[in-house]
């Protein structure tokens, strides 16, 4: 099976609007770039585990954050480059300003035989809906769309 993950689309209602939260990947790759970049919180996982389960755990390994309550199953989506992404949409309120993301190790720069560390997620923010669809990865759009006609 190719690659898989999973994930959680926090929304939440203010004065009356929808606003969905996003992250921002961490490391070099992502560094400079914005549009298009962003991503609810998930993370791969394995075929013997449980996705759901899966999606909380990667949500608190890249927020600091426990998530629980009544979770809204959505349709998988496949990103560009091939993985699926099998996501639960919930209601509910966290500070993005107070994240604490796992950190992962990579040689930085290439080639140059030096290990760092980085930060899975390196910034969290709410968006409303017009925003959010211009700030995710553009296959996960389809999860913000299919959380509001769920709502």
């Amino acid at each position: 099976m190719g690659k898989q993950s999973a994930g959680i689309l926090l929304y939440r209602k203010t004065e009356g609007k929808l606003q969905v939260f996003l992250v921002h990947p961490g490391g070099p790759f992502f560094k400079n770039k914005d549009n298009g970049s962003w991503s609810v919180p998930k993370g791969e996982f394995l075929d013997d585990e449980d996705p759901l389960e899966a999606a909380r755990r990667e949500f608190e390994e890249e927020t600091g954050q426990v998530i629980t309550g009544e979770f809204i199953k959505l349709n998988p989506i496949t990103q560009k480059g091939g993985k699926k992404v099998h996501a639960w949409a919930i209601a509910g309120d966290i500070d993005h300003l107070t994240i604490k993301s796992n950190y992962f190790e990579m040689e930085w720069p290439p080639r140059s035989g030096k290990q760092q560390s980085f930060a899975e997620v390196d910034r969290a923010e709410w968006f409303d809906i017009e925003t959010a669809k211009v700030k995710i990865n553009p296959a996960q759009a389809e999860l913000i769309d299919e959380l509001i006609e769920k709502l």
